[in-house]
């Protein structure tokens, strides 16, 4: 492989041991969803940034400048506005019902199962476009440094995604979106010099941009309506998605909640402004790319040191897979009931060394266990079970792969079994708890 690939494969490694070392302080339900909730300005800022800032900035959006110019710049004035409404009208209302879901707060704040069964339904069909959008920009990055198909790079990328996923935690998403921000900002800002070296400074790239692309600084590649539109997805996006929102519980009081918007609002607009000249640059030195979306690994592999190209590209496309297990998750949250429910726990216990656990409630450190080896489909056996205080542990994680766990709350019924154990084997248990418990459990498959 080239020195590229290796640099690549590298970063990705240390990535994940940054998020395999973070995990290890994860201890309670709390600190997987939310890292606690004790998030300082400059943490809480940082993981929004990031999510905000990776592969759909650094390649997405120098994609739609390298191909409209600078009229899609006027779309990004949006994100001040959706972090500013987000700081000032939703962190108020948001914070103050300590849900760990988006869907459950919709639910407790309207009170109505519908509005978070239409709020779940929201957050899977956004979550379907924007996945998709990032896996395709996963396998553009591979094709470039490995020279693979779009399409193997694509179903590697996935493949990744799963895997952390499945090892995710807001304390390591926290951590390596920390560490990540550092590196887009540091690459960003020696790349721009590099870039325009190529092309005689900043005046020689004006000159030469409007040569390219003459419609570069015109208002003609997208009409006002079109930027209009745009510019109301952007913001709506801003302000609704879950991977930010959930990010608000994660800082520890409002105070600190608007430093961290604002120092978020501050690096994503530095990081865009970085990315424009990047762009210009790539309409000059690669005038015929057959898409926009190559721009940034074009830059990145024929204009940028090898190191640095491989880092930039990496740290794009790794924030990408630490941002997205919190809108994942998070719309699995409509399927189970909201009370307690019986699933298969990892670790191949036997029923029967399960029993004597039937009626105990999990702790915390067995919750946090729990969902960290957790996968899906998940089988939901229960239902009808009494609620026991706020519904925040009636929340399912399921993440597409051979066992499934319920959070359950203490004080309802809990039936731990074997992943995979046939409905039919677990029916004479439940039929005999019923006859010890006031409370009826009707058996449910969820897939």
């Amino acid at each position: 492989m080239s020195t590229r690939a290796w640099v690549f494969l590298g970063y990705f490694l240390v990535v994940f041991a940054i998020g395999w070392y973070s995990l290890r302080a994860t201890r309670s339900e709390a600190d997987y969803w939310i890292a606690g909730g004790e998030l300082g300005w400059f943490s809480g800022g940082a993981t929004l940034a990031a999510t905000h800032t990776s592969a759909g900035t650094f390649v997405g959006t120098i994609g739609v400048m390298y191909t409209a110019g600078w009229s899609f710049g006027w779309v990004l004035l949006s994100i001040p506005l959706a972090y500013w409404f987000m700081a000032a009208v939703l962190a108020p209302r948001f914070t103050r019902q300590k849900e760990l879901t988006l869907p459950a707060f919709m639910e407790t704040r309207y009170y109505g199962k519908g509005i978070r069964g239409l709020a779940g339904l929201i957050v899977l069909v956004a979550t379907v476009v924007y996945v998709q959008a990032q896996i395709v920009a996963g396998g553009l990055i591979a094709n470039i440094v490995f020279g693979v198909p779009v399409t193997t790079g694509m179903m590697v990328f996935t493949a990744v995604l799963l895997v952390y996923t499945v090892a995710g935690g807001m304390i390591a998403v926290v951590y390596t979106d920390a560490f990540q921000l550092v590196v887009m900002a540091l690459g960003a800002l020696f790349a721009v010099p590099l870039a325009l070296r190529q092309v005689d400074g900043l005046g020689g790239l004006l000159a030469l941009v409007e040569s390219a692309h003459p419609l570069v600084f015109t208002w003609e590649t997208m009409p006002a309506s079109l930027l209009l539109t745009m510019g109301l997805s952007f913001f709506l996006g801003g302000i609704a998605t879950p991977e930010k929102l959930i990010r608000l519980y994660a800082m520890k009081d409002m105070a600190t909640i608007r430093r961290g918007v604002l120092f978020a609002i501050v690096m994503i607009l530095a990081l865009n402004l970085l990315v424009f000249v990047l762009a210009l640059a790539a309409i000059v030195l690669f005038p015929q790319l057959a898409t926009g979306d190559l721009a940034m690994p074009m830059v990145a592999t024929a204009v940028l040191p090898a190191t640095l190209g491989a880092v930039m590209l990496a740290a794009a496309l790794t924030t990408e897979v630490t941002a997205l297990p919190a809108p994942w998750q998070l719309t699995i949250d409509q399927l189970p009931a909201d009370d307690a429910v019986a699933t298969g726990v990892a670790g191949g216990r036997g029923m029967t060394e399960t029993l004597d656990r039937v009626v105990q409630p999990a702790t915390e450190a067995e919750l946090a266990e729990a969902v960290r080896v957790s996968t899906g489909p998940l089988r939901v056996l229960g239902g009808g079970t009494r609620r026991v205080g706020n519904p925040t542990h009636g929340q399912a994680v399921s993440t597409a792969g051979l066992r499934g766990v319920e959070l359950y709350e203490p004080g309802s019924l809990t039936l731990v079994v074997r992943a995979g154990t046939p409905l039919a084997e677990v029916e004479p248990l439940l039929a005999a708890e019923r006859q010890r418990r006031p409370s009826p459990l009707v058996p449910t498959t969820v897939v």
